[in-house]
């Protein structure tokens, strides 16, 4: 059994661990309110303009951007990686990376090739060290995703989709669904189709309860579906259209970023707290095995006593 000195030790250095810990579990739930409040913000602009960009990809304007022009041949693809800059939040940068690594190797058994962005210290370390081919990077957001610094990294790939040397374009990054579960997910960014209609599943029609309302969202859904969805462009479709596919663009990425920091921040503080949890029991067992090992002294003690005096 370990001296009661070098129990003394241990205990006192898993407390200073857990004051570490607790302090960095109440900054990162702090930080997680802002950050949910942010990611919240932006997922109603990003939604309704994902929606219209979609629409797009089914009408038939005098003017075809690029980002909805699909490719014949898919040969390269481009791959934006958005992970956190700092760790301690337990899987959430681990998961999003095998998600990606995995889609990775599936794309090279199909004789494609990939160009990587990475968003993130973490991801950047991870693609570098698989010898990725890394076009472009990001690092050191801060707690709050900034336009400024995302729009030159992406502006790299999406100038290589539209040279024509990626054909596709894919973001990887982790979706906050809530402060216990965050979720992986990879989706097309380019070129857009119409799958990505965002369609509330309240709005499907009811046998044996049909209304206007919902007879003139099925015509609706059905002209989007067949491409008679078109809009009228004021002055000009191309500069409207170019206009629009860039804010989708920029609106995407910045979503991404800031479900990402939602869910690091919330993994972090589930993490933290895992932690300090953690570090309480084994005070508590370091504790016991001290108060054992002190009993067993004071008792040899004792005993030495006892047995001297009756040797006297």
């Amino acid at each position: 059994m370990a001296g009661s000195k070098e129990i003394r030790t241990k205990i006192k250095s898993v407390e200073n661990t857990r004051k570490i810990t607790k302090a960095m579990e109440m900054v990162a739930a702090s930080k997680m309110r802002k950050a949910q409040e942010r990611m919240r913000h932006a997922r109603p602009y990003a939604e309704k303009i994902r929606n219209v960009a979609a629409h797009l990809s089914h009408a038939h304007p005098e003017y075809k951007h690029p980002f909805v022009v699909k490719r014949e041949e898919v040969k390269n693809i481009g791959l934006i990686v958005v992970t956190s800059d700092k760790g301690l939040c337990g899987g959430l940068n681990t998961n999003v990376l095998r998600l990606a690594i995995n889609q990775m190797k599936r794309w090279e058994s199909e004789g494609r090739g990939i160009q990587v962005t990475a968003v993130g210290n973490k991801g950047l370390g991870f693609m570098s060290r698989v010898g990725a081919n890394v076009k472009s990077q990001v690092i050191g957001l801060g707690d709050a995703p900034h336009m400024d610094k995302l729009i030159g990294p992406i502006k790299v790939m999406l100038d290589a989709y539209v040279a024509g040397e990626v054909d596709q374009v894919h973001i990887v990054y982790t979706r906050f669904i809530n402060t216990m579960k965050q979720e992986p997910v990879m989706e097309q960014m380019l070129p857009l189709t119409g799958d990505f209609l965002v369609v509330d599943s309240k709005s499907t029609p009811v046998k044996g309860k049909v209304t206007a309302s919902d007879v003139v969202q099925s015509v609706m859904q059905m002209g989007v579906a067949q491409g008679y969805w078109d809009y009228i462009y004021e002055p000009d479709a191309a500069e409207v259209v170019h206009d629009l596919m860039v804010r989708y663009t920029e609106s995407l990425v910045y979503h991404s970023v800031a479900e990402n920091m939602a869910s690091e921040q919330s993994a972090r503080m589930v993490a933290m707290k895992s932690a300090s949890d953690n570090a309480k029991n084994v005070i508590g067992e370091l504790k016991l095995i001290y108060n054992k090992a002190r009993q067993a002294a004071i008792t040899k003690e004792i005993s030495e006593i006892v047995g001297g005096a009756a040797a006297v």
